[in-house]
């Protein structure tokens, strides 16, 4: 029998995108870090559904003071989705703290948003919400 475990982001900062997701309703479950393998691992989950994580994978920086790892493909990785309960307030709060809705929820049922690194986030509305201002109105930006 097979059980979807988990879908893995690399991130380039585990503490912005944390928060990030925080916005969404989840929530950190689990951490492990590895000193050996110089990488941190952070599992998150909406509440009560632990089985349906995602692992943010953080590279520590090279010991030798070079660059960090950078990753800029985010959007050629497809996209994580989320069920919300408003989906006007979840991306109003996204906003409010700082991130763009790229596809406004102008039909009250679907946005998409990015994380701090680029990884693109489907928000569907849990049933349909009528159209409202000032989202039926707003254009798409960027890409998403």
């Amino acid at each position: 029998m097979t059980k979807y475990l988990h879908t893995m982001i690399r991130v380039t900062d585990p503490d912005a995108t944390i928060a990030f997701f925080k916005l969404i309703g989840l929530e950190e479950t689990r951490r492990m870090e590895s000193e050996k393998g110089r990488f941190t691992l952070i599992f998150l989950a909406p509440p009560g559904q632990e089985d349906a994580e995602v692992e943010l994978t953080y590279n520590w920086p090279p010991e030798d003071g070079s660059a960090p790892e950078q990753y800029d493909g985010g959007r050629n990785f497809g996209h994580l989705a989320y069920r919300v309960d408003d989906i006007y307030a979840t991306c109003q709060a996204i906003m409010d703290a700082g991130h763009t809705v790229h596809r406004p929820p102008r039909d009250g049922h679907m946005a998409f948003v990015k994380t701090p690194d680029g990884i693109s986030v489907e928000l569907l509305q849990d049933g349909h919400l009528p159209p409202q201002e000032p989202w039926a109105s707003m254009e798409n930006t960027g890409s998403w």
